[in-house]
Parts: structure tokens; sequence; C-alpha cells
């Protein structure tokens, strides 16, 4: 169990895992039949009178003198037990009354709760002695990270991290407004906001991505809609439509994945997808023009494949921009994933929608075609407003998306 808590935090215990559960396994299991096989031969040796008389002569068996000093020795064991619990409960007694007469600081955290606590009182130990559930993997020895905090007022108060926390925070990417809550103890008023659930694991330990924590980036993004499926899922039965949609989950989920992006979420009979948030803006763009022709080919293969199931095909309608937005791990617990927000992000849901009012399976903004590189002048060109968005905006109008250059 030692060995487990200590090397769980190792990037490479995952995979080794299996095979040292099956060695800590067997290695009781073994250790138990070597007891028994030794004990069956103990049983048989005894039936010789001479063996078991040797055996007790070298036994040394504890004499009444013997007794005696191991009963004192009890004693004093117990008595120091009692003594050093008492110290604790004594020096529990002394700190409550150094927090009266030295002061205590205020911790704020999400959601308007506020605590007191003892100046030089660690941020994880405020925490856990207000039953405020915080993360901490390692069990606050400041080893996995998991239990940092992004702090606001108040941080200019603490005192400097230590090497040991820099190299922590560092190999998690964490920006200068995020410390360990382990390491950190409060010296005034601070806003606290731990930033991983209290349910964090191991996993969440390891270092990832600078951008998983927030940053603005430059990337591609691509909404699609399937068209008028409301309608035909009425005459449906639920197993029918559950199993309709997850294979449109799946063709459109593949074709984001082979051109290069990645599957923010489905939503309703929706898809979201961002491209280039870690190759860079032009290779995004690119990656999602692609997207976009692969998920009509995709479709065009489905609806063949459902001709039986479906009333009418399938047709689906794809707004695709670019610009600047914010990424990051966003969500609560096991609905966290990767995602982005921020005006382009609204830009690309609206030119989804107007893809009704062209009659088109795609619109895609002139900024991702320019970032893109590819010639797309043989496509009707449209300015248009876009709600929350000052002056006019350019895109390309595709009728189908598979007419788009490979």
């Amino acid at each position: 169990i030692g060995l487990h808590f200590w090397l769980r935090l190792k990037p490479w215990y995952e995979t080794a895992n299996p095979y040292l559960y099956a060695v800590a396994l067997v290695l009781p299991v073994v250790s138990l039949l070597g007891v028994w096989m030794a004990g069956r031969e103990i049983l048989r040796r005894s039936a010789d009178p001479q063996w078991l008389d040797a055996v007790i002569a070298r036994a040394r068996f504890v004499d009444a003198d013997g007794y005696g000093v191991l009963k004192d020795a009890q004693s004093a064991v117990i008595g120091l037990v009692l003594g050093l619990l008492l110290l604790v409960l004594a020096a529990r007694v002394l700190r409550a009354a150094f927090a009266r007469r030295y002061g205590l600081v205020q911790l704020s955290y999400p959601g308007g709760r506020r605590i007191l606590v003892a100046k030089g009182t660690t941020i994880l130990d405020a925490s856990r002695d207000h039953a405020i559930p915080h993360a901490a993997v390692c069990g606050g020895r400041g080893r996995c990270s998991t239990c940092r905090v992004r702090l606001g007022e108040g941080l200019q108060s603490l005192a400097p991290a230590s090497q040991e926390e820099i190299r922590v925070l560092a190999r998690v990417g964490a920006p200068p407004n995020v410390r360990l809550a382990c390491q950190t103890k409060v010296a005034a008023d601070c806003e606290v906001t731990p930033l991983l659930p209290p349910g964090a694991t191991p996993r969440d330990a390891r270092a990832g991505a600078r951008y998983l924590q927030g940053e603005e980036r430059e990337i591609a993004i691509l909404f699609a809609d399937l068209r008028a499926f409301t309608t035909l899922s009425e005459n449906k039965l639920p197993y029918d439509v559950v199993f309709i949609l997850n294979r449109y989950f799946a063709a459109m989920g593949t074709a984001v994945e082979e051109a290069g992006g990645r599957v923010d979420k489905f939503i309703g009979d929706g898809v979201m997808a961002l491209f280039g948030v870690e190759q860079g803006i032009e290779t995004g763009s690119r990656q999602a023009l692609a997207a976009a022709r692969l998920m009509g080919l995709r479709l065009e293969e489905l609806n063949e494949a459902l001709v039986h199931d479906l009333d009418q095909p399938l047709r689906i309608g794809i707004g695709l921009h670019s610009g600047p937005a914010i990424v990051g791990e966003m969500g609560y617990r096991a609905a966290t994933s990767v995602t982005a927000v921020g005006d382009a992000v609204n830009t690309a849901s609206r030119l989804e929608s107007l893809t009704k009012t062209y009659s088109a399976e795609l619109v895609v903004s002139e900024p991702l075609v320019s970032h893109a590189g590819i010639d797309l002048t043989a496509f009707p060109r449209q300015e248009i407003e876009v709600r929350g968005r000052a002056g006019k905006l350019a895109v390309c109008v595709v009728a189908a998306t598979r007419d788009l250059p490979t």
C-alpha cells in the first residue's frame, strides 16, 4: 500500500500497475502457503519427543523475572503514549491561544464561503479544518500539485515559493498567481480558488499542456448541425433515434479526427470541434476545411447505409470561423473537458445557422479561408452582419462540401 501511494504519481506507474498489482497479490498468498507448509512440517516433526525437547531447550522461553521486565516495559510505553497525547492536546490549546493573541486572517473561497484561520496556517490545512473539500493526492507533501489554488487579493502578502514548490508548479505549467495549498502559509486576508475538483486522481497530477490552465489562442472552430432531424425523429422509435444518432456521431467524429481536429462536444444533434489548438491557426484552418469536406462525404455514405431506415436523407449545415478564443480545461468533475469560449466560437455558431438561409452545407468566414491559404473564389461570396459583432463579415457559401478542394 505504501509503495502504491508513493509510485502512483509517477508517469510510468499507470502502465506498470497491473503487473505490480499481480506481484502484490501473489506475494502474500505464496507467503501464507509457506507458513502453512512450515506448520505441517512442524506438526510432523513434533511427533518425535526428542526433537520437541530439543526445540523447547533452544527456545529460551521467558522466565518469571523476564516476564516482570516485560510488564514494566509495557507500562512505560503506555505512559509514554498517554503523555504524547496530552502534549498534542496542550499544543492545540496553545495554538488557539496564540491565534487569539496574534490575530486571525480570513480566507475567501468561491461561492461566498469565508473562514478565519491563524496566521501561518497552510491553505490546505485551513480547508481541511473547516470541512472544505480540497484535492491533495499526495496527502499534502508538495509532490502531486493537485492541491494547487489560484490566489487573488492577498497574493502579495505571501512568502515566496520554495524551490521545491516552484519545481512542482513549473512541471504543470502553472501561472504566477497559482500556488500549492499544502506549501502556502497565509499571512493576511486572501482570496482562494481551488483549481482541481476534490476527487482529483493521480492522473491530474501529471504535467499537461500549458493552455489547459486557460490561454488565449488563435484557432479554427467548426459547428455542425443536422437539418430537420426533430421532424424526422417524431416518427421513429426511441431505439431507432439513438441508433441513427450514434451512427451519425461516429461518422462525424471520425471525420474530425482524421482531419486532425478535436471533437469538443456533441450538443443534441450538433457537433462542435476545434482545430489548431496546438498546431497553429494556419494548419487548423486547413484542417477545418478538410474536416467539413470529410463530414459531407461521410454523411453521404451514412445515408446510403441507412437508406432503409430513413424516410429522407440526413442533411447537415456546417459553420467555420477562425480567430482568438480562450482555450482551457473547463467543466465540473466528470464533465470536464478541453473547450473554447469567445467571440470566434459564437461567430462559428452563427455561421452554422446561416446555412439554413442559404440552403447550403457550409458557410465559412473569409478570415479562415485566408489563414488556410486555399482559393475558394469559385464559391459565392456574401457580406453578413453577425449578431453581437461590430461590422460586416465576409463569408463563402458552399452548397455541397464535397466540392471543396482536396
